[in-house]
């Protein structure tokens, strides 16, 4: 991390943390009580309206990684990144309006995705995708803690182990007492303040002396270039990675379970890709502006490297407020995830797994751990997103089949994952298994070598279909 350039005062950070952090625990906990049970914890009674729907939607999707991501992809991905990262993020909302259709036709007593993939294909089937959808959860819990963690240590000097307990700990107690109920509420208060926030930001940003066109057009002009590959290879790259992972979030299909109709639904999922689109470019779109003023810019925080630059102690309280509010509506959407789906589907794994809370809590001792050490977990992110590309298409394409070969799923998606494995990236990005191991590089087309990560996903994604469609196709 570069140098600290920003500071605010350790104990004015610290008493933002556990205030804002205490106020949304307090307030889960309150409404909570009104719903008690397991239909209110797991599914907020399937009586969510079009409002509570889609604030929660959003502000579980734009996690604190928005603050991060999308700025640094941008400063060497360029506007496609942008794009494919605003597209990915958003996409799942309207793919859940058909697969939410469809689930919620089928299975209207449903709770997790998974219980349908249990009913409709198989055992083996289920115990491979909850596995994935709870260490992809996982993963993005890491992620949203460690950022949070750095960001207050990057502006007050915060210990991370600190900033990490706090969020963790607040967001536990009222996660693991009101459930579902308890996270809609308080998504529906972290949805306002984050959309007022960024309106803030952006209106700092983009009335900042910073910003030139003669200097994005020198510095950075290769970024919005039609003739830089970069831009469609990373584009594709993130749209498929980001928004094959979020398909198999749990916390987006309890909200597909919850919501009071299918109309509700569909007005909300609509509405959530309508609003996830316009922030997650603007968020990247800071990224250009950032390398632009500075070319050698940190790319982590490129976001904050214009935003923050010469100003005042309040604008800073602000990004603490905003970067706390999106890290806790992410956090609890996880957290209960996370225990909804060892609630339902745990004993399907081990029978004698017996506390679901448990599984929640030392998960996220593990992501306190993780963010305290300030581990980067970027490449265990592009591993998990690897995982879900691969099953992206045989499990939702076995939600529309009658007649299943379970088997067959299941090999597609090791092609798929084999394939992709081959070339995915070695953890400094020069080199994978297939290309500069096993074989030398100058065996492969330099478009190939030289966009490893794009090729890896692409395979893995598209590699199942072929093995899939070519069974169909000998089966006919």
């Amino acid at each position: 991390m570069e140098k600290q350039t920003f500071f605010l005062d350790q104990n004015l950070s610290l008493l933002l943390i556990i205030s804002i952090s205490l106020l949304f625990a307090v307030i889960g906990i309150l409404h909570s009580r009104k719903y008690r049970g397991p239909s209110n914890y797991l599914t907020a009674g399937k009586n969510v309206g079009t409002f509570s729907l889609t604030t929660s939607l959003t502000a579980s999707a734009l996690g604190a990684w928005i603050l991060f991501g999308p700025a640094s992809a941008a400063t060497w991905g360029g506007v496609g990144s942008v794009i494919g990262y605003s597209l990915g993020t958003a996409f799942p909302m309207i793919a859940l309006i058909y697969l939410g259709k469809k689930i919620r036709k089928s299975f209207p007593s449903g709770i997790t995705f998974t219980q349908f993939i249990f009913y409709k294909i198989g055992k083996k089937l289920f115990k491979f995708i909850i596995l994935l959808s709870i260490f992809y959860m996982f993963i993005f819990l890491c992620a949203e803690v460690t950022a949070i963690a750095m960001l207050i240590n990057y502006i007050s000097n915060t210990p991370l182990w600190l900033t990490a307990s706090i969020v963790i700990a607040t967001t536990l107690i009222y996660t693991l007492y009101g459930g579902l109920r308890a996270s809609i509420l308080t998504d529906n208060l972290q949805f306002i303040i984050v959309i007022i926030l960024l309106l803030i930001c952006a209106q700092n940003i983009f009335s900042s002396s910073l910003i030139s066109y003669e200097k994005i057009n020198n510095n950075a002009g290769h970024l919005l270039s039609s003739k830089y590959v970069t831009n469609y290879t990373a584009g594709l790259t993130f749209f498929i990675a980001v928004a094959a992972t979020n398909l198999f979030h749990q916390g987006n299909w309890q909200r597909v379970f919850a919501a009071k109709n299918y109309d509700v639904l569909n007005r909300s999922l609509k509405l959530s890709f309508l609003i996830i689109i316009p922030i997650v470019f603007f968020m990247g779109i800071s990224g250009i502006i950032a390398i632009s003023a500075n070319p050698e810019v940190n790319p982590d925080l490129a976001f904050f490297s214009i935003l923050l630059k010469g100003k005042t102690e309040l604008l800073y309280m602000g990004v603490i407020i905003l970067a706390i509010s999106l890290t806790v509506s992410t956090i609890d959407t996880l957290v209960n995830a996370i225990s909804s789906l060892i609630i339902v589907d745990g004993k399907k794994i081990n029978k004698n797994l017996k506390s679901p809370n448990g599984v929640a809590i030392f998960l996220s001792a593990i992501a306190l751990f993780i963010a305290s050490k300030g581990f980067s977990i970027l490449y265990l992110f592009l591993l998990a997103d690897l995982l879900c590309c691969a099953a992206v298409f045989p499990v939702f394409y076995g939600f529309y089949q009658k007649n299943l070969n379970e088997k067959n799923l299941i090999i597609s998606i090791l092609f798929g994952l084999i394939a992709g494995l081959l070339l995915f990236p070695s953890p400094d990005f020069s080199k994978s298994i297939l290309v500069g191991t096993i074989l030398p590089f100058d065996l492969f087309p330099q478009i190939l070598s030289t966009s490893l990560l794009f090729w890896s996903f692409l395979l893995a994604a598209v590699g199942p279909v072929i093995v899939i469609m070519t069974y169909d196709s000998f089966k006919r």
